[in-house]
């Protein structure tokens, strides 16, 4: 399941957990484009719970809609990656360094405190 949450102007929450399913992608991708459109120098906090690898269709989806999620990502300063699996928030600060603009930070779930202070940083 992978939810996504706008609580305030210029902020995502995502929260992933389980293994997701071709129709649960498409959903989730969906809701980030949408509800990234009118956002500027935003923010974003995951939290990632029980991970499990997607669905072969849920990576055929994400692929699919790749174009839209590049255009999406740049309007994003600051990602918090919150995850007790180590390989995860490697592979996300290693992401954020591919990613122009995008500062990307891993924190344990613990760090939740930290991880929202961190994105408020400028």
């Amino acid at each position: 399941m992978l939810i996504i949450q706008s609580p305030s102007k210029n902020h995502l929450e995502l929260t992933l957990s389980g293994r997701l399913s071709a129709s649960a992608m498409a959903e989730a991708l969906d809701a980030f484009v949408e509800l990234s459109r009118d956002m500027s120098h935003g923010t974003m906090l995951y939290t990632i719970t029980d991970f499990e690898i997607p669905e072969l269709g849920a990576i055929a989806v994400e692929l699919r809609r790749m174009p839209a999620l590049l255009r999406t990502i740049f309007v994003f300063d600051r990602c918090a990656v919150l995850c007790e699996t180590p390989w995860i928030k490697t592979v996300a600060e290693l992401e954020g360094h591919l990613i122009p603009g995008l500062a990307l930070k891993g924190f344990a779930l613990t760090e939740r405190d930290a991880a929202e202070a961190w994105l408020q940083e400028s």
